[in-house]
């Protein structure tokens, strides 16, 4: 199974970690699903899981075990994992350096910083054990 070389932030190992430590499920990991869309290039979201699915690749982030489905496996090399948490934005951000940047705006810039697509933690639900199919 082919990992992708990605890079964590300090702040989003943080995050990850929080996540997983003050989950109902401490020792298990952060399953991070990654799909193309938005502006930015990315839609995402994550879960808390006791165990990887079927598939999905396993990475260790400062000792904290990160889930992800092959689709995202694919999407997420050569990216960088941060988290911005601001007066407007609070969540992880993606910053994919070979991505061009948005063209939907017409205040543009040439020289635009790579494509960046931010997940927000207002955005996550806890699922129960009977929604999640376990």
């Amino acid at each position: 199974m082919i990992l992708p070389t990605l890079t964590v932030t300090a702040a989003a190992q943080k995050f990850i970690s929080r996540m997983v430590r003050f989950s109902e499920h401490p020792t298990g990991g952060f399953r991070l699903t990654v799909s193309a869309g938005g502006c930015s290039g990315y839609n995402a979201e994550f879960t808390v899981e006791p165990a990887a699915q079927a598939g999905d690749g396993e990475l260790l982030v400062n000792g904290v075990k990160v889930f992800l489905p092959a689709e995202s496996r694919l999407m997420l090399d050569g990216v960088t994992i941060d988290f911005a948490d601001t007066p407007t934005r609070s969540g992880l951000t993606f910053i994919n350096p070979n991505a061009a940047a948005c063209g939907c705006s017409t205040s543009g810039d040439a020289a635009a910083p790579p494509a960046q697509a931010t997940v927000s933690v207002s955005s996550i639900t806890r699922m129960s054990s009977a929604s999640a199919g376990h």
